[in-house]
Formats: structure tokens, sequence, C-alpha cells
């Protein structure tokens, strides 16, 4: 647990400035409410409608094992697409826009319907994840 707190304290220092880590975090937390009707985190995390996302951040894409993903993204993860900070902002913005763009496919789909617009809260919910 110290060293995923510790790399991801440094993913955020070295990519937001401010605010605090902690604050951020905490940000994160209230905005993964949205998530939480498909995703878990924590001790105990279970695959749901989405997979849980512990350890997420910095993970191959279509890795967290028993969960059953789209076509479209474990080709994306057979391409090497890794949920770093950028690919998970993207990610995030747009799953759907996200899997067409890495894939070169306009038919790609995702799963995931859930969009989050504002900058400021995807940059919250990847601190979040790293704390995980």
């Amino acid at each position: 647990m110290k060293k995923n707190v510790i790399a991801a304290a440094s993913l955020v220092l070295t990519t937001f400035a401010a605010p605090a880590f902690a604050d951020l975090v905490e940000d994160g937390e209230k905005v993964f409410k949205k998530c939480k009707a498909c995703h878990q985190v924590g001790d105990g995390a279970k695959n749901r409608t989405g997979p849980m996302l512990n350890g997420i951040v910095d993970a191959a894409a279509g890795g967290v094992d028993g969960f059953k993903y789209s076509k479209p993204l474990l080709a994306a993860g057979e391409g090497g697409l890794v949920w770093d900070e950028a690919n998970l902002d993207a990610w995030l913005a747009d799953p759907t826009a996200f899997l067409k763009e890495t894939l070169g496919d306009s038919k790609a789909r995702s799963k995931m319907s859930l969009k989050l617009k504002k900058e400021d809260d995807r940059k919250a919910v990847i601190a979040y994840l790293a704390s995980f």
C-alpha cells in the first residue's frame, strides 16, 4: 500500500502542481461516486458491470482478471494500451471516442457510457484511483 501511495503522490505532484495531493484524492473520491454503480475500489473490490479498479493506473488495458471486456477494449490492450494518466484522462472524457481514435476504427464502441466532461474531475478521479 505504501508503495502505491508513494507512486500516486509522485504521479500527482509531477502532473498537477496544485492543489495538494490529499485534496485532489479527496475530490476524486467525491467524483468517483458517479462511477460506483459499475466499479469498485479498495479492500474487497469486485468486478461488477465494470471491472474493479485497484491498481489500474499504469496497468495494461483489459487486464483485470475475471472481467469480460468488449472486443475493442481487448484489441486496444493487445495493441499495447496502458492506462497511464494521459490515456485515462482521454478515456474518462469520452470512452467511445477514445477507442475509435486508439484503434483507428470508426465502429469501435465502449461498454462504458459515463463521460467526465470536466478536466478537474478527471484529474481528481485519476489521483483517487492511483491511491489504490
